[in-house]
């Protein structure tokens, strides 16, 4: 029987779900794309660097916070799952095209950042082929790493020249770090291709 405070309650809790903490660290952590990007478009100015890797160093925290939170306060919602992953593929392209728009990344490092993207791409590709299956992929623990160490690189490619005289030497670590999450990207990306391709060839075989 369908009651009218039935539907009340209802959208209330949904509406909690939508406007819950965890979800609000993901909505800055998209809000916070455009304005690293901003800061970004004045590299050669140390103030605008500083700013985006301020900003940025906010978004990966609340990357850990929004899922650890969800969990500890039960507050984990569809719309959660969906955002979070995409808030991540958000900040790390952007923050590669324009570092790599500004020289930060050059040369044979290109490939490191193109290797990224394109896992980045793929997987949400394959994400959206095993959600229609209903099959989840869970995140490993090598994946949790690849993603720390790329916000770990990507917060010294932003700091360059503006940490040099701090740090010398600061975006060769960047460069570096980014190497070593790109080949873990690469690991990370198999995993993600070998669930989906084990998958289609099931569904293909299917009478």
């Amino acid at each position: 029987m369908f009651l009218p405070g039935m539907a009340i309650s209802t959208v209330a809790r949904g509406q909690s779900r939508r406007f819950s903490l965890p979800n609000l660290l993901t909505y800055g952590r998209v809000a916070a794309v455009p304005v690293v990007v901003g800061c970004l478009f004045w590299p050669s100015v140390a103030a605008a660097r500083w700013a985006a890797l301020a900003i940025f160093i906010l978004a990966g925290i609340s990357d850990f916070l929004d899922g650890y939170l969800a969990r500890a306060l039960a507050q984990q919602s569809s719309l959660g799952r969906m955002l979070d992953p995409i808030a991540d593929k958000l900040l790390v392209s952007a923050v590669l095209l324009m570092l790599a728009a500004d020289h930060t990344i050059t040369s044979f490092s290109l490939w490191a950042a193109i290797v990224i993207l394109c896992r980045e791409i793929l997987v949400s590709g394959l994400r959206e082929f095993l959600a229609e299956l209903k099959v989840s992929v869970p995140v490993s623990r090598v994946a949790k790493w690849k993603t720390f160490l790329q916000l770990v690189a990507l917060g010294f490619l932003i700091a360059g020249p503006a940490a040099e005289p701090i740090l010398p030497g600061t975006t060769h670590i960047g460069l570096a770090l980014l190497w070593v999450s790109a080949l873990l990207t690469l690991y990370t990306g198999w995993d993600y291709l070998t669930a989906g391709v084990k998958h289609l060839v099931d569904e293909d075989e299917k009478p």
